[in-house]
């Protein structure tokens, strides 16, 4: 038995929990903190701030899961513990490309503003642009730092720096609106203020990042000088390939929401409709981005601990660990991504009106929960690749899928406004999960089977029926329409509909004991199998 080999992995695994568990706790965040901030601002508000957001979402996502991973690969498989120049090559030569990478988007975007958001049709939207440029500065710091103590096997930085980061944002975004409306600024300067959050947050990050650093160098030092066993030009290739490839497929979901900011608003503009209506129509519409964030949380959480433990099975040639992971996470995330979608499909109006204040959208708002399905089934295929070193495929996927958002947008929108965009949206997060899920069966990895997807579909349908009947019953001793009936309904529908669908996924056996054993209370879940 290998006790260092063992060691490792338990050290490895332990990491992995740690990072998954604050990445769930952020998206968490992240989707939660957009209601109160809708109901400071309104839905002019709301829709200024995300015609904005998917370029900071392009800078968080390239320094939490896109610049930090290459980095940790790089350290993993070109470091030598016995050759510190190597690592401190590694280091310099990331900082170099990351540092370039970021100061490009920032002096593109800073520069490129004005053009931007006149192309957004909406040119007070240049100055919010500006504030987010700055956040690319941070990108190479954040992301050099994150990813060398990723390569060391030390998640806790990264994890602690992006809860830290999260927390101090979410803060900042409240904090700065709510005074701001107070004092009478209008809804642009209340964004100026919110965005300012994107800074502080990284700022906060880079603060903790460096505390660590300066702790770990008087224990293990990096050595800037000897002869590295690995050259610049090596690294340089390595960072460019998978800049194309692994930050490409991290930004599967920012992507879809920069087709809906750039074109969307200006499309409603060109079908005639007065600009704050088409404003108010947007940020109606953007009531849907923390809704399928809040329901993909499952599917994130499983595709952050999934690479890891997948890429560590391929190493060492564990096709029966590979195997078993792919199947049980494959039907995990239709489970999930199934009941959440439809759960949140039947309850919808008054989620809508608890959340946001109005049932505005609802119609457009249940469509849009299609896509927690596809969006969480896609996340974990990406993830599955990713971990399996297929890396170039994922990112073709979402390409093509963002191209299907931009096509189908320019066909739909014209004719259906924002419930086009919405069918689009579906349709894109389609395409990518049937793409990845054709080139992993092409692979010979066993996919989820047909009869686990119609017991799904029949404990889908149950648990529907069941909230139908006690939406109908509650409507008719109680106003659903008001906030305070809102708030009961959605709250015990979402605790009914959860149970039902939870007593019938057990009693369709769609997972076996052996299975259940790996979940928390698995034991006590076993009961419901005979």
């Amino acid at each position: 038995m290998n006790v260092r080999s063992d060691t490792s992995k338990h050290i490895f695994l332990q990491g992995t929990v740690v990072l998954t568990l604050a990445g769930l706790l952020i998206k968490i965040m992240s989707a939660a903190y957009r209601v109160p901030y809708q109901n400071i601002v309104g839905d002019i508000g709301f829709y200024i701030y995300q015609q904005v957001y998917p370029f900071y979402g392009i800078a968080i996502m390239l320094a939490t899961t896109g610049f930090p991973v290459i980095v940790s690969k790089l350290m993993i498989e070109f470091g030598d513990k016995e050759n510190s120049a190597a690592n401190s090559t590694i280091i310099k030569t990331s900082f170099i490309y990351l540092f370039t990478v970021g100061f490009t988007c920032f002096l593109s975007l800073y520069i490129g503003a004005d053009a931007i958001s006149a192309i957004m049709g909406d040119k007070e939207l240049a100055p919010l642009l500006r504030i987010i440029s700055f956040s690319f500065l941070l990108v190479p710091f954040i992301s050099i730092l994150r990813g060398y103590f990723q390569g060391e096997e030390d998640m806790l930085p990264t994890a602690t720096s992006q809860v830290a980061e999260q927390g101090i944002r979410v803060i900042t975004i409240l904090f700065f609106s709510y005074i701001l409306i107070r004092n009478g600024y209008n809804l642009y300067e209340a964004g100026e203020g919110a965005l300012f959050g994107s800074l502080t947050g990284g700022l906060a990050a880079f603060t903790l990042l460096s505390i660590f650093w300066m702790k770990n160098r008087k224990v293990n030092p990096v050595i800037f000088k000897g002869t590295p066993s690995v050259k610049s030009t090596l690294i340089m290739k390595y960072l460019f390939k998978h800049t194309l490839t692994i930050c490409i497929t991290s930004l599967m979901i920012i992507f879809i929401q920069l087709i809906d900011a750039m074109q969307l608003y200006s499309a409603l503009l060109v079908n005639g409709m007065e600009a704050s209506a088409a404003k108010a129509l947007k940020g109606v519409y953007d009531r849907g981005q923390p809704l399928i964030q809040l329901g993909t949380v499952v599917a994130t959480s499983f595709s952050l601990s999934l690479v890891p433990i997948i890429a560590f099975a391929k190493k060492n040639s564990d096709e029966a660990v590979i195997a078993s992971k792919i199947t049980m996470s494959l039907k995990v995330c239709t489970a999930v991504g199934a009941g959440a979608g439809a759960g949140l499909i039947m309850i919808m109006e008054p989620v809508n009106i608890m959340l946001f204040r109005n049932e505005s959208g609802t119609e457009i708002l249940s469509i849009l929960s299609l896509s927690v399905f596809f969006t969480s089934f896609s996340l974990t295929l990406c993830a599955i690749l990713q971990g399996l070193n297929y890396t170039v495929f994922p990112a073709v996927a979402v390409l093509i899928g963002t191209a299907v958002k931009l096509a189908l947008n320019i066909l739909l929108v014209p004719s259906m406004n924002t419930e086009g965009a919405a069918i689009a949206t579906v349709a894109a997060y389609a395409v990518i999960t049937a793409l990845n899920a054709f080139f992993l069966k092409s692979k010979g990895y066993r996919l989820i089977s047909w009869k686990d997807i119609f017991k799904t579909i029949a404990a889908t349908a149950i648990m529907a029926a069941v909230l139908f009947i006690y939406l109908s019953l509650f409507n008719q001793v109680w106003d659903g329409r008001n906030r305070t009936g809102a708030v009961i309904i959605s709250l015990s529908g979402t605790g009914i509909g959860g149970l039902i669908y939870l007593i019938a996924i057990l009693k369709f056996k769609i997972f076996t004991k052996k299975e259940l054993a790996g979940f928390p209370l698995g034991n006590k879940l076993q009961k419901f199998i005979k």
